[in-house]
């Protein structure tokens, strides 16, 4: 129960105040005359006052309401380092005995800076305290217990921005006096041109002890199949390394500081630097034999494509035509075969011959420039050829044979047929999945050709088959270069659309782009992603098996992942990993070790920039809430690192109402808000009906009375 008085004035309370006003006046008038009876007055004008205030006595049934206090636990990646998860667990152990211990209070436990791919960066424990006091009453909070290591990026400046009148306290894990060195990345690349270089600016930092002016550490350097690179770099000095792109796409390079004795965690002593490697325009020289049908999908083809510049020249004239025409009467530009085959060969990335055949246009020399082109300097050739590859005139009776992947028979096949992918084909990254291919035995959707020239397959790959299953398209790598050969002029059929089309874009621009080198077309190669904490290995193969891959975290540790049949061509396997950061994946390849790099977890510079323990970040705050922030592992020590904190030093914790300071030394404070529910109300007039008119009457005459003796 609990009683109270209140008021409900009968009049308008200004009313009231200027009636008790007036009475006063007259009051302290009647007593300065002193008139007789005057006493009297005044205590029948504060009975009328006392009537028109209505005074009444107010009974309530009240419910007391447990206090709330809120326990933040930070859970981000600086808190999974070293024995912090262990003190963690600890601490909790102790609160749970000794908040359960305070009766009239519920405790409720906050999860607070969870690493996630759609958070913010950084440590924001205020953030998920906010949500956590969404559905909380704030005259009911008691307090709020951080439990963290004092790394928080989102700490409120004004006490006012927390929303509750209560102190917040902090227990923090790990030890006053820790010592980190990492690397940071002043500035990177994210792309570079193919064949050149550019600058990466980085520096080594320590914290938690000063570092005298002109101490040294080792840094190593890996690049790509290169040995490692080793310096002495100074401590918070930056250094200039040229990262290389010898390759288009991913091109990575590592760096590393050596880890320092008593030193917290080496997983920031690493960077890896992923660049993408970008071509400058790719340079395709087209030449046709003659003008027909197929000659505008190849140019319409490649015209298209942004990142191609194309040189096209269709011989309309050959040599063996004599029609008497004066050459001065001719309007055709000379082929310069010179400039083209010798001169600027290697300006081309990919050289095209489309139905092209040998009449004397070319010197044999300029065959076996091309085949050098190939062989040595790392070019692209495709033959795109028909029944002219059959002939007397075939190319293959040149110096560019020793590169070509296919030796016509002599015959040449007029009759209608489906291409279809063979079994090395579903394997390759060509014509892997071309729509219309057709699964599960089922025959390709798409329409006939009705020509192609027999060949004998002695080297290379053959991807695609034609009619009686004679090889229609040939890969191969020859040397530092790459060779195809299409034994059918009837692509453009598919083009036209004719008996419902085919992927021509698809198959062509793959196969041209295979030709130069692009990375997402290599047969062998390493694919990683991460999803969260969940890495994902993705091997391509023309193997019929692959051997596991290798993951390696940025602390060293090495774990071996299986992979799994996922497709043609494709093996595929997953690790959960615990720690966020960058990971290295590398298997063996049949032309060396492949390698991957992938970032597990949120990409969080800022939570690891800095992941020794402080309290000057939350130290402000706390003291304007009268809380205090307390180390609670300070028995464990830098020089002893595998010393657990098998037990923390958690304050006593004890409840006070009216206190303004609410932590000391080895004691901390919740308040007592005291809050209640109110179950029922009764009320009781005290001044009002025949016992107020029976007051104000008697004093009324006991006046009169006593004005007239």
């Amino acid at each position: 129960m609990n009683w109270s008085i209140d008021f409900a004035p009968l009049i308008p309370e200004p009313w009231l105040w200027a009636a008790a006003v007036v009475a006063a006046l007259l009051c302290a008038l009647l007593i300065a005359r002193r008139s007789r009876g005057a006493l009297f007055r005044a205590l029948a004008l504060a009975a009328v006052i006392a009537a028109l205030a209505n005074p009444t006595l107010r009974q309530e049934d009240r419910e007391r309401l447990a206090n709330i206090a809120l326990v933040v636990t930070d859970e981000s990646t600086s808190q999974s380092i070293d024995k912090r998860p262990e003190q963690t667990a600890a601490i909790r152990a102790e609160l749970e005995k000794k908040l359960g211990a305070i009766p009239d209070l519920e405790v409720k436990y906050v999860t607070g800076a969870r690493p996630s791919d759609t958070g913010s960066r950084g440590t924001n424990l205020f953030a998920d305290l906010n949500v956590a006091l969404g559905d909380i009453p704030p005259d009911r909070i008691a307090g709020v217990i951080l439990v963290t290591d004092g790394q928080v990026h989102d700490v409120p400046k004004k006490t006012q921005a927390l929303g509750f009148d209560a102190p917040v306290h902090t227990l923090l894990t790990g030890r006053p006096d820790e010592f980190d060195r990492r690397i940071e990345i002043v500035k990177a690349p994210r792309y570079g041109l193919v064949g050149q270089t550019r600058d990466i600016e980085l520096r080594a930092i320590e914290t938690g002890r000063q570092s005298k002016p002109g101490d040294l550490v080792v840094l190593k350097v890996r690049r790509d199949g290169k040995p490692d690179e080793i310096r002495s770099v100074e401590v918070g000095r930056s250094v200039t390394i040229a990262m290389d792109f010898p390759h288009a796409g991913t091109n990575i390079l590592e760096a590393e500081i050596e880890t320092a004795p008593g030193e917290l965690t080496p997983v920031n002593n690493k960077a890896v630097i992923a660049a993408e490697g970008v071509r400058e325009n790719l340079r395709v020289l087209l030449v046709s034999g003659e003008p027909h049908a197929g000659e505008r999908t190849w140019r319409n083809l490649l015209k298209s494509d942004a990142s191609v510049d194309l040189v096209h020249f269709t011989i309309l004239r050959p040599p063996e035509k004599q029609d008497g025409t004066p050459i001065n009467q001719l309007s055709l530009i000379a082929f310069p075969t010179r400039e083209l085959f010798s001169d600027k060969i290697k300006d081309f990335d990919l050289i095209i011959f489309d139905r092209y055949e040998h009449r004397g246009i070319l010197q044999m020399s300029y065959y076996d420039n091309i085949a050098r082109y190939v062989e040595n300097s790392g070019g692209a050739l495709l033959i795109a050829a028909g029944d002219d590859y059959a002939g007397a005139t075939t190319l293959y009776r040149t110096p560019l044979a020793p590169v070509l992947p296919g030796r016509p028979t002599g015959r040449v096949f007029e009759e209608p047929f489906k291409a279809s992918i063979t079994t090395d084909g579903a394997k390759h990254p060509v014509t892997r999945g071309l729509p219309g291919a057709g699964v599960d035995g089922k025959p390709p959707t798409w329409g006939r050709w009705f020509r192609q020239a027999e060949v004998k397959s002695d080297q290379g790959t053959t991807v695609m088959a034609g009619a009686q299953d004679s090889p229609l398209l040939l890969l191969e790598k020859r040397g530092k270069g790459r060779v195809a050969l299409l034994t059918s002029d009837h692509a453009w059929l598919w083009a036209r659309g004719f008996e419902g089309g085919g992927p021509h874009s698809d198959l062509l621009r793959r196969l041209s782009h295979w030709l130069m080198k692009e990375p997402d077309l290599e047969e062998e190669r390493l694919i990683a992603s991460a999803k969260g904490l969940k890495i994902t290995i993705e091997r391509h193969s023309m193997g019929d098996a692959v051997a596991p891959s290798r993951l390696t975290a940025a602390d060293g540790t090495v774990t071996e992942i299986k992979l799994e049949p996922a497709g043609p061509g494709i093996w595929r396997g997953t690790a959960d990993v615990k720690l966020p950061g960058l990971y290295k994946a590398a298997s063996d390849g049949p032309d060396g070790p492949l390698t991957a790099v992938v970032h597990a977890g949120t990409e969080d510079p800022r939570e690891m920039n800095d992941v020794t323990a402080t309290d000057k970040a939350l130290q402000p705050l706390t003291a304007q809430t009268g809380g205090g922030v307390f180390w609670t592992g300070a028995n464990a020590t830098a020089n002893d690192p595998a010393s657990a904190p098998a037990s923390v030093d958690v304050p006593r914790i004890s409840m006070l109402a009216t206190a303004k300071v609410f932590s000391g030394s080895g004691w901390m404070a919740l308040k007592d808000r005291e809050a209640y529910l109110t179950r029922g109300v009764k009320i009781f007039p005290l001044f009002t009906g025949l016992l107020a008119l029976a007051a104000l009457l008697a004093l009324l005459t006991l006046a009169w009375w006593r004005e007239g003796r």
